[in-house]
């Protein structure tokens, strides 16, 4: 029952990510790696480092990873590091009182994150996709950085380290609507210093994270779909026999 009122309050806080790209700026297709084990394995590692110091998973379990391939041991060896046991849940330590004195509002629960960002601008892999490639450095912002899919965000650059520091080029427009107004477009990234993966393998490293936050919004897809098509293949086979029975009653008939 307390898990059900979490996730309840976690998409609760849905609405307000699913407002972020009203500016529509375009998003970039998430290459599909939910069959691919090691990029479910890297993709739960970088979600452990680089996420769960503020964002929980409170649907999720550590020894639920085991479906992706890890052993027992190396989810004690390389996951936990605060003194979690294999069977808890994946919380963060952050109180809320501090991260919405931090951030300005309490960092939502990423259990469902994935499936709760799909819109007709694309699906929600594809939103956090070109959301994690997207961020810039923004002194004005109070945590120095923005971002162009969710613009005036209030979390930081939580993986730039691994991508570097870039500024937004932006070009004053005529407002095709209103002529006596300027827009701002945005003309691309500058680089500022060079993060520890180059773009491709940084590009890579986020497509890893957005599989494994597919799958941890359902982690029996895989085998639901296997599922469905041996069920459609058995469906398949007993038509054809119907079919067969049908017409050797029939041809006895006439």
């Amino acid at each position: 029952m307390k898990l059900f009122k979490k996730l309840i309050a976690a998409l609760a806080l849905v609405p307000a990510f699913a407002l972020a790209n009203t500016g529509g700026f375009p998003l970039d297709h998430a290459e599909d790696r939910g069959t691919n084990m090691a990029a479910l394995q890297n993709g739960a590692k970088l979600f452990v480092n680089y996420c769960l110091n503020c964002h929980s998973a409170s649907a999720m379990r550590y020894n639920r990873l085991k479906d992706i391939g890890l052993t027992e041991e190396q989810i004690k060896e390389n996951l936990l590091f605060t003194g979690e046991k294999v069977g808890d849940l994946m919380k963060t330590s952050l109180a809320p009182k501090d991260a919405k004195a931090w951030f300005g509002a309490v960092p939502p629960d990423l259990s469902v994150i994935a499936r709760a960002k799909a819109s007709s601008a694309g699906s929600g892999a594809d939103w956090i996709y070109t959301y994690l490639r997207t961020y810039y450095k923004d002194e004005n912002r109070p945590t120095g950085w923005n971002n162009m899919v969710f613009p005036d965000v209030g979390m930081p650059h939580a993986l730039w380290e691994l991508q570097g520091v870039r500024t937004a080029k932006f070009v004053e427009e005529k407002d095709h609507h209103d002529e006596s107004k300027v827009v701002h477009k945005f003309a691309g990234f500058e680089k500022v210093t060079d993060g520890k993966m180059t773009a491709t393998e940084y590009d890579s490293a986020v497509t890893d994270l957005v599989a494994y936050l597919q799958w941890m919004g359902e982690p029996a897809q895989n085998t639901r779909k296997k599922l469905g098509v041996v069920v459609l293949l058995f469906l398949s086979f007993l038509s054809f026999l119907a079919w067969r029975l049908n017409a050797s009653y029939w041809k006895e008939v006439k």
